[in-house]
């Protein structure tokens, strides 16, 4: 079993987060952030991974942090239990409808940070959550899990349903990315022979 666990914490946040990248889609998730709580259980759902999530944060002063550094410690997970790398498939890419909406996410876990997010939102706020700490959340998990993460929203008006398409396509390209390739061999996936 691929797993990684990391605790965070600093003056703004408290954060434990242990992942199985070899899971079935189990979610113990509480950040204190309702909507926010549903886009990462569906992230597990989809990504099949298991995680087990607490974050408290200094919410008084606004969700910023918590939604930031949360994505830091999925990313520091993910990576720990990545390891070496090998054997994986690398890049993943998936296109999620809903209803009226189409998003795609193409992800590579390159070794190098770079995130392309190409989703306009019309309300200020989804639930609690400020709709620009969606952007924050992405730009923080990239620079961390140092990949290459290209987000797109290619239409869509209800802007639930944007962000969690985005979610979906997110979990999915994930999946597909940290997946044994049978064919690899246990090698490192690149011609360099380091990522």
């Amino acid at each position: 079993m691929r797993k990684g666990k990391i605790e965070r914490n600093t003056k703004e946040t408290k954060i434990s987060c242990s992942l199985n990248l070899d899971g079935s889609g189990k979610a113990d998730i509480s950040t204190g952030i309702g909507f926010f709580d549903h886009m990462l259980e569906l992230f597990v759902h989809h990504s099949l991974i298991d995680m087990e999530l607490k974050t408290e944060g200094d919410t008084n002063v606004d969700l910023h942090h918590s939604v930031e550094d949360t994505a830091y410690a999925i990313a520091l997970a993910t990576i720990k239990a990545l390891g070496e790398k090998k054997g994986i498939k690398r890049y993943g890419f998936f296109y999620i409808p809903m209803d009226e909406c189409l998003s795609r996410c193409v992800i590579d876990f390159s070794g190098r940070p770079e995130l392309v997010w190409k989703v306009n939102l019309g309300l200020e706020k989804i639930g609690e959550m400020d709709t620009e700490l969606f952007l924050e959340f992405f730009k923080a998990f990239t620079n961390e899990a140092k990949c290459n993460l290209h987000i797109e929203n290619i239409y869509g008006q209800n802007n639930h349903h944007i962000i969690e398409s985005c979610f979906k396509a997110f979990a999915k390209s994930y999946r597909i990315a940290i997946e044994i390739d049978q064919k690899r061999n246990n090698q490192i996936p690149s011609s360099k022979g380091t990522l």
